[in-house]
């Protein structure tokens, strides 16, 4: 394959966004042969249908022995992404084991695929009795929608609650009361257009203005064109003058294209800080490699030590070289606190890239990329898509998060695809974490990246005291009162009658995570996974929080019928209703999945927490992620242990970065900082090392026990899922793929050295009515571990699936659940 296409195009290669692995050639017709360009979409033939597809390049071979279709049209004026991300797609889809179309499609800004669909509308006869009311009240709603515009079946089925069946919809159209047709739709992410308004020059001779127009063409000679809504703050009556000044000729309207202003409230610029030793020596040995080609640096530095202005120093360096930087954050909250960062130091010449956006806002900021208009792009996983031609430098902060995982049908990493982007553009990676990943301190270790370290705050302020209280000596207390200690109220009281900021981590949401019958002593469970149910307070009802299903909290027990049902064990909310009982004069707020569904309500929560207007802030794991608010002096972990149970080989290492990260959220400001960290088990290494904040202590132990078992870094993992909503066929199929595993596992010579684990049950067997099996490979070599993946799903030999049966492909997985 040939990414550069060379004029006239004759054939080019495109991808589908369709789940087949390969991409396919067409003809280029000579009418469009000078707009076809890679990373433009056109419209293709595929199979009876019209469809989106993304050109490539040229093909390296033209099949002679069938015939080639033609492209019907080029749908773009510029490419959505430069020709230098081709190869990189290419090389996600080949790594991943996933579609080639469908990666692009889960690059690009969510709204641009035109596809044809098939729709039924209404005819003449069909309005005749319509009119004549010759139909039920069911029908008539139908038949009243269809009347309106076109249909889909699933608009119509969805409408009759599910009571239409397509044999009815084809019974009507051989009836001819509705017709069937295929129509092309629509793109949803588009270019938004405004009115703006311009003099015309004034013409000799004609009819003096009113003082009305006078006052408005005095705006329009002085600013140029306005665009009407800047116009109607001006002049309030601006809309009505236009159009009449239109039509006598003394302005012009035209409809222009503008980008809708994601920044908000304007930022007070700064001035960069004097830097610490350890900073300027970060900025002076990274500065020494730009321009030499792909480096990769992991940034150690502790909580606090400034990062970020080590971070900011090297994008205006990067900058300067006419350099273009992404910066990635783990999460959506974070993005808004890195472009504050940046907006004061660069101001407005940044994008924003997430999936908080609406499909018009990413449309825009990926515009604006991709024609060169900014520099700096910042954002969450999904902005490692962002389309610069060429990068100089990848910022990944908090690069040992999870969160960088996508979990969704492409299971990307974005931490890994920043090295690997900025291999392929020949830029600079930076991987910075308190804790960093054992995966990029074993890199360090063996000479794949760079290690600087950071090992003080900055204003030499000190690392918060910690002290660990042990709950096995309150077992005996009841409630709330076993994890609500006295030595951690006694704290709060002292912290707020200092009006400093309390921050309170439990990962655990929710009022009572615990539901249980009072006479047969069964748990509440959820009907469509085999999880328990959580009481929440404030909606009084029973949640899974898998699938999300609900009941009402006067829900009986499944299984004897009795109303009595004993709430127990503790969440965020209950622990907020509790605090905010103990201390009424504090405002008490919670930081939680269900307090911030809403758009921008995480931002509007840690602006009220920034400007001090919340006195206890408490919260899950989101809170641990990065944020810098100095007025936070004391931090109390409810319980430590939560995440050391999951049936996980990182469960030690998710538990060490999650405590030494909410524990650095303490004394970043002039005021020390203190930590009370609760726990059962005082003794676990991996408490022991968050507790001093020793993070070299938690490595060796971890890497020890990593390598004994033989568990990534020192082996590659694939993870195989089947899932169907039949108990029986499901687990059939996982034990026939697992035969497949043992016939390849035989022939040594072409799958030596894979360890094949399973088929077992997942550890959550069933979720959401899908029942859910698993398959782990197991290698010390890449190459070997994905040609065994391949092997087993797709080779000939490979056991047909049956229907209702789907089969997802994790490769390095994070999630074992």
């Amino acid at each position: 394959m040939n990414a550069i296409l060379q004029p006239p195009v004759e054939f080019v290669e495109v991808a589908v966004p369709l789940p087949v692995y390969q991409c396919y050639t067409y003809q280029v017709p000579n009418a469009v042969s000078s707009a076809v360009e890679v990373g433009k979409r056109v419209l293709v033939p595929f199979g009876r249908r019209r469809l989106t597809a993304y050109v490539m390049g040229s093909p390296s071979t033209v099949p002679e022995d069938k015939k080639i279709k033609s492209i019907i049209d080029v749908l773009d004026e510029k490419p959505l992404f430069p020709i230098r991300m081709a190869p990189f797609f290419r090389w996600l889809a080949d790594y991943y084991i996933h579609p080639i179309g469908e990666v692009i499609q889960t690059a690009l800004p969510a709204g641009l695929i035109v596809a044809e669909k098939t729709v039924y509308g209404l005819t003449g006869r069909g309005r005749g009795m319509l009119e004549a009311g010759a139909l039920d009240n069911s029908l008539r709603r139908l038949f009243s929608m269809m009347k309106t515009k076109p249909q889909r079946y699933d608009q119509l089925a969805r409408a009759s609650k599910g009571h239409l069946l397509p044999s009815q919809l084809k019974r009507w159209v051989d009836s001819g009361w509705i017709v069937k047709e295929t129509v092309l739709g629509r793109q949803r992410a588009r270019y938004r257009t405004q009115r703006f308004i311009s003099a015309e020059p004034v013409v000799s001779g004609s009819r003096p203005l009113s003082p009305q127009r006078q006052e408005l063409m005095a705006a329009l000679q002085e600013r140029g064109a306005v665009a009407l809504p800047d116009l109607k703050r001006q002049v309030p009556s601006a809309a009505r003058l236009v159009r009449a000044m239109a039509r006598d000729g003394q302005v012009r309207i035209e409809n222009r294209v503008v980008y809708r202003d994601l920044l908000g409230e304007p930022i007070a610029p700064d001035h960069a800080p004097e830097l610490t030793a350890e900073q300027t020596a970060a900025v002076t040995t990274i500065k020494a490699v730009f321009g030499q080609g792909f480096n990769t640096f992991l940034l150690a530095g502790i909580t606090g030590s400034g990062k970020t202005e080590v971070y900011l120093h090297l994008a205006a360096e990067a900058c300067k070289r006419e350099m273009p930087v992404l910066v990635l954050v783990p999460e959506i909250a974070l993005v808004s606190q890195m472009e504050r960062a940046f907006r004061a130091r660069f101001g407005d010449r940044l994008a924003l890239l997430h999936s908080g956006l609406s499909a018009g806002e990413r449309y825009d900021q990926w515009r604006r990329i991709a024609e060169g208009d900014r520099l700096i792009a910042i954002g969450a996983r999904s902005a490692i898509f962002a389309p610069f031609r060429r990068l100089g430098l990848v910022i990944v902060d908090e690069e040992h998060d999870d969160a960088y995982k996508q979990e969704g049908a492409l299971r990307y990493n974005a931490r890994d695809l920043a090295v690997v982007r900025a291999r392929t553009d020949g830029a600079i990676a930076i991987l910075g974490s308190a804790t960093p990943s054992l995966q990029s301190t074993h890199n360090v270790s063996i000479g794949k990246y760079r290690h600087i370290a950071l090992r003080e705050r900055i204003d030499q302020r000190t690392l918060p005291a910690v002290t660990v209280q042990d709950l096995n000596s309150i077992r005996e207390e009841r409630g709330v009162r076993r994890f609500l200690t006295s030595q951690l109220v006694d704290a709060i009281q002292d912290t707020l009658s200092k009006k400093e900021q309390v921050l309170l981590f439990l990962n655990r949401r929710g009022f009572a995570n615990i539901l249980l019958c009072s006479d047969c002593g069964r748990p509440m469970r959820c009907d469509r996974c085999d999880v328990s149910l959580t009481y929440h307070h404030n909606s009084n009802a029973y949640q899974c929080h898998y699938c999300g299903s609900r009941r009402a909290a006067s829900a009986s027990c499944s299984h004897c019928g009795s109303s009595k049902i004993r709430r127990l064990g503790l969440g965020t909310e209950k622990l907020e209703v509790e605090i905010q009982n103990r201390f009424p004069q504090a405002c008490v707020e919670r930081m939680d999945r269900d307090t911030t569904r809403r758009k921008g309500a995480i931002i509007q929560l840690l602006r009220r927490l920034r400007e001090r207007k919340i006195d206890i802030l408490v919260g899950t794991q989101m809170v641990a992620k990065g944020h810098d608010y100095p007025h936070i002096t004391l931090v109390g972990i409810i319980c430590a242990d939560l995440s050391l149970s999951m049936p996980d080989f990182r469960a030690g290492e998710r538990t060490f970065q999650l405590l030494a990260q909410v524990a650095g959220r303490a004394g970043r400001g002039r005021s020390p900082g203190r930590v009370i960290l609760q726990t059962y088990n005082p003794q676990h290494f991996s408490i022991a090392a968050a507790r001093n904040q020793d993070y070299d202590a938690f490595y060796r132990q971890e890497i020890g026990f990593r390598r004994m078992l033989g568990y990534p870094p020192f082996s590659r993992m694939i993870q195989i899922r089947i899932q169907g909503k039949n108990d029986q066929q499901t687990s059939g199929y996982a034990k026939q793929l697992a035969r497949h595993c043992n016939t390849l596992s035989a022939d040594q010579k072409a799958h030596g050295g894979v360890d094949v684990l399973g088929p077992i049950e997942a550890p959550l067997p069933k979720i959401a009515d899908y029942f859910r099996w698993q398959i782990l490979l197991k290698s010390t070599r890449a190459d070997a571990v994905h040609r065994f993946a391949r092997n087993l799903l797709f080779s000939p030999q490979s056991p047909p699936k049956s229907r209702g049966i789907s089969v997802g492909i994790d490769v390095d997985p994070l999630f074992l659940m």
